[in-house]
């Protein structure tokens, strides 16, 4: 049975270095966890992310943001075959520039 703590469950500890980490959970923080690894994961942060969500809730989760790194933002785009435009982080910052 697989870990409700994401950091039990493998990620790097370095993601959540300002939360306490005995109260994360999946459930509960998917869209903290799904943020921080698309900005700040390693690669086998994003295989753990991957076994735990499917490609289309990461990509739901991320549409939902107000601030995404650009190449997070391309990255979880171009995996999920959905358009930038799709994204609140990619059209806020297009409205204010």
């Amino acid at each position: 049975m697989q870990s409700n703590n994401p950091i039990e469950s493998g990620l790097s500890p370095h993601l959540f270095w300002d939360v306490n980490k005995d109260t994360l959970d999946w459930e509960k923080h998917a869209s903290l966890i799904i943020k921080r690894v698309l900005e700040y994961g390693l690669w086998n942060d994003w295989k753990i992310l991957y076994k735990q969500f499917n490609i289309q809730f990461i990509a739901q989760q991320a549409m939902h943001f107000r601030e995404l790194e650009p190449k997070a933002l391309n990255f979880i785009a171009n995996i999920s075959a959905t358009s930038l435009k799709d994204y609140r982080c990619y059209t806020t910052k297009q409205l204010n520039n």
